[in-house]
């Protein structure tokens, strides 16, 4: 261990970082990218930069000028531009100093927006597929300018050389990597060429791929964007944009919407799902930012209830991160994302009003993604709310068509509840709607401001059991003692029993389990825990006022009209315990641990009496 030497450091002065280059070139090359592939793309991205940089200063160049050349032969991989080069003394400033971006020259500063690379760094990217890498430039700023060549390696050093401009007889920059053993997998023929066509398929700039003999090459991007093409008619463009996006997605699209904000200049589609995504699961968008492809997964491009669509992009303005693969999070972003929102709000609003049966598919398909929508937006509430569809006591129909046959629509708050009454309330006449999905209870709340001759109200035991017809007189006597022994058997419970008649016959018994009565349950857990003192005493007054569940009995029932004629005291019991666990298991919520033991021991109760009877 060496001590500082105080006395040339006195306390107090001024010290510098000491780097270590070749760790920090092994951070940067291979924990700032995801993957090696990346290499071609930062190369590519250089050379985009490059030829913008000579055609912002105006510099004269030849017809055939302003191209990107890139050869593989599996020995070695180049990339050749046409643009502003280097001089001795850019190389020893830019190349050599980390972080240090050739766009920051001085008259070219102001136009940084005009390049996608922003840091300096992308050259590094190389150091994942080569130990090093070989720069050969000349400058466009000087015509007679000499050649310079760089060599720099992955241990943090490099050498630089001035060469005759023979070396060079064009101005621009040529690349020049050799492959390591274990990079072959990115740097053959067949990958290079489609990893080209994969990032730069939408550059601006020609781009052309061959081997390593200099031949004319093909084009790796022989197009523009499909956005940017003219088409005979409105009909050929759609079909176009369609083809592309199922060649860029892989799914033939329900629908495609353009989408142009000529303010941060993007252009591009959002391809419409045509099948059902679960909630909450976000696709990435295709986002390239002037050409270049920047990310395949790119969440942030659109909120997050626009889950049923995928888009591709190519942006002026949108900042990539130092990795440029995602988007640098700032203002420019959010309003885009607020944008993009707005085109799609668009596109649901023209479906709704002219195309009735695509919105139809759209709607079964992405139904969830609309109420989420619609929740927070009153345009496409007011819209769509009639036309989304519910699960209700009448089976999944719109809200529309529901409010139709019921004027007053009741709506549950929890799927076990509908589960629970939905036979019963549907042969009693009642409309429930299932308020237990993602955003139906609110959205159920808001049906009186579309239809204001409607009435929405939460459903709750009262309104159900006021529909159940009661039994006559002699039948509630015959049955009291029955009754007394359930009551006693279901107080743990803390469920109360009742004898109704009540449709379909099929069913034994009904449990009205609300809220109230679940939160009084966990009250009268907490006062027996509690018993004595102040505490105690308050919980034991709330449990005096709340509701309790009730188990209803149906008197139509062949297995109650049995039961309730018991006389044998434990008999009773057992199978009126066996017709709550039976009621809880239809009502389809968690059973709690002392209702699963309920349920084995009554129904091994009653297997014990059922041979006791028999023998």
């Amino acid at each position: 261990m060496t001590l500082p030497d105080t006395a040339s450091n006195p306390a107090g002065a001024d010290r510098t970082f000491q780097v270590d280059l070749r760790g920090l070139v092994d951070l940067l090359s291979h924990h700032l990218y995801s993957s090696p592939r990346v290499y071609l793309r930062e190369l590519m991205q250089n050379a985009v930069d490059a030829l913008t940089a000579r055609h912002a200063l105006e510099l004269p160049a030849p017809a055939d000028a302003f191209g990107i050349r890139l050869y593989a032969d599996g020995s070695v991989v180049r990339v050749e531009d046409d643009g502003v080069g280097l001089t001795e003394a850019d190389v020893h400033t830019f190349l050599a100093t980390i972080g240090r971006s050739s766009k920051r020259a001085e008259k070219i500063a102001e136009q940084r927006g005009d390049f996608i690379g922003q840091f300096g760094i992308g050259l590094l990217s190389c150091f994942l597929v080569a130990d090093e890498i070989h720069v050969l430039s000349r400058s466009a700023r000087t015509p007679d300018a000499p050649a310079v060549e760089w060599r720099g390696r992955g241990d943090g050093s490099y050498t630089v050389r001035t060469l005759p401009a023979t070396a060079r007889p064009r101005p621009g920059t040529t690349v020049t990597l050799t492959p390591r053993a274990d990079a072959g997998e990115w740097t053959r023929p067949a990958q290079v060429h489609a990893l080209a066509r994969h990032f730069g398929s939408l550059l601006r700039h020609p781009v052309t791929f061959g081997d390593s003999t200099g031949g004319p090459g093909a084009s790796v991007n022989p197009e523009p964007a499909p956005w940017a093409r003219t088409y005979p008619t409105p009909g050929a463009r759609s079909r176009a944009l369609a083809a592309y996006g199922e060649e860029v997605f892989g799914f033939t699209p329900l629908d495609t919407i353009e989408l142009d904000l000529p303010a941060v200049g993007l252009k591009g589609i959002a391809c419409v799902l045509p099948e059902t995504v679960p909630a909450g699961r976000r696709h990435g968008h295709r986002v390239h930012v002037k050409g270049m492809l920047l990310s395949e997964q790119a969440e942030e491009i659109l909120p997050e209830w626009a889950f049923f669509v995928r888009c591709v992009v190519d942006a002026e303005s949108l900042r990539p991160t130092a990795s440029r693969e995602s988007l640098y999070e700032d203002d420019t972003l959010a309003a885009v994302r607020d944008a993009l929102a707005e085109r799609l709000r668009a596109w649901i609003a023209r479906a709704a009003a002219s195309d009735p049966d695509l919105l139809a598919r759209f709607l079964q398909a992405h139904h969830l993604a609309v109420k989420s929508l619609a929740v927070h937006d009153d345009e496409i509430l007011r819209m769509l709310l009639p036309w989304l569809p519910f699960e209700t006591t009448d089976g999944h129909t719109t809200l529309d068509e529901f409010a139709r046959t019921h004027r007053t629509v009741l709506v549950t708050s929890s799927v076990e509840e509908f589960r629970q009454v939905a036979a019963i309330a549907s042969a009693a006449g009642l409309g429930v709607v299932n308020g237990g999905y993602t955003y139906d209870r609110e959205l159920v709340h808001r049906l009186p401001e579309i239809r204001p001759d409607a009435t929405v109200a939460d459903l709750d035991p009262e309104t159900l059991t006021a529909h159940l017809d009661p039994v006559d007189r002699e039948t509630e006597l015959a049955a009291a003692a029955y009754l007394a022994r359930a009551r006693d058997a279901l107080s743990v419970f803390d469920c109360d029993v009742a004898l109704r008649t009540f449709q379909p016959a099929s069913a034994p018994a009904l449990l009205v389990d609300s809220r109230e009565a679940r939160h009084e349950r966990t009250r009268s857990q907490l006062a027996r825990e509690q018993e004595g003192g102040l505490w105690g005493d308050i919980l034991g007054a709330l449990r005096q006022e709340a509701p309790r569940a009730q188990l209803i009995l149906n008197q139509l029932n062949p297995l109650v009209r049995t039961a309730v004629t018991i006389d044998e005291p434990e008999l009773a019991r057992t199978s009126a315990e066996a017709l709550y666990g039976q009621a809880v298991m239809l009502s389809r919520r968690p059973l709690r641990p002392a209702e699963s033991s309920l349920i084995n021991r009554s129904f091994l109760d009653l297997l014990a009496h059922a041979l006791r009877k028999d023998s």
